[in-house]
Parts: C-alpha cells; sequence; structure tokens
C-alpha cells in the first residue's frame, strides 16, 4: 500500500499535476475536476473508475470513486472538494471502506484549504479530516479499515 501511495504523492506533487489541480481548485467548482487532474496516472497504477458491483451484497447504490483490487484486499480512492467536512464525506468515505468486502485500505484526496466563495476566508480541511479520522485508529474504535492514506491537494 505504502508504495502505491508514494507514487500518487509523487503524481499529485508533479508541477503539472499542481497547475491542473489549482485550474480546478476554485471556489465553486466541482471534485470532478480534481479528479480529472490525476485519474490519468491513477489509471496506470490499476485504479478503476467508480467501479460497481463492490457493494453489491446490501440494499444501496453505493460506490467508490476509484477501486484498485490488490489480492484478497484492495484500495477504495475518493476524492473530494467543498462537502469533505460540511457533508461528512470523509465520514462517509471511512464507512464505505469500513463496509466494503474487497477493499481494506482508504487512499482519500481533500483541498489542504477550502474557500467556497471569494468572500471566505480559508478553512484547513485537510487537518480537520486527518483529526477527525484518526479516532477510529485507537483501540477502542478499531473497524476492518486497515490503512488510511490522506492526501492534501
Amino acid at each position: 500500500m505504502a508504495a502505491i501511495a508514494d507514487q500518487l504523492r509523487e503524481h499529485l506533487n508533479a508541477a503539472e499535476t499542481q497547475q491542473l489541480v489549482a485550474a480546478a481548485n476554485r471556489p465553486g467548482a466541482a471534485s470532478r475536476g480534481i479528479q480529472l487532474a490525476f485519474q490519468p496516472f491513477a489509471a496506470t497504477l490499476g485504479f478503476r473508475d467508480e467501479s460497481k458491483g463492490l457493494f453489491a451484497s446490501y440494499e444501496s447504490a453505493v460506490r467508490p470513486d476509484y477501486y484498485l483490487p490488490l489480492g484478497e484486499t484492495g484500495i477504495l480512492l475518493e476524492v473530494e472538494r467543498g462537502k469533505t467536512v460540511r457533508n461528512n464525506m470523509d465520514y462517509l468515505d471511512f464507512w464505505k471502506c469500513h463496509i466494503c468486502e474487497t477493499a481494506h485500505y482508504l487512499f482519500l484526496v481533500v483541498p489542504q484549504k477550502l474557500q467556497h466563495n471569494d468572500g471566505m476566508r480559508p478553512v484547513n480541511e485537510y487537518a480537520t479530516v486527518c483529526r477527525r479520522l484518526k479516532t477510529f485508529f485507537v483501540p477502542r474504535n478499531y473497524t476492518n479499515v486497515r490503512g488510511l492514506f490522506v492526501f492534501g491537494y
């Protein structure tokens, strides 16, 4: 997992990717623009776009942004933007990984700073997500998510 995370991190930090992300990360923009900035690279790592059927045993239409099967487990890759903390999408993404029978690792891509409109002071989404989700990695709160990698853009 760590080797794949390192490759993704390096790609996200590349100047070209940073430019694409900066252009897509404007007030009012959707997370899809952020996804498109690195989706071709994620595909080279083996991630499949919006894999269907991962949650077939549940009466739910839930699906991840991307999924990478790895032997008897896999990685869910989720990209968030405007609703990361305000609508608890970080928790929803973690929950999806928890109930997924074929993935036990979550790669979560979130804004470092989020600004919904030009008059708003940016808020530190990345730090908030890290603080909130680390609570699942203390003994009394364990889930079947074996690893979480949070990437800030």
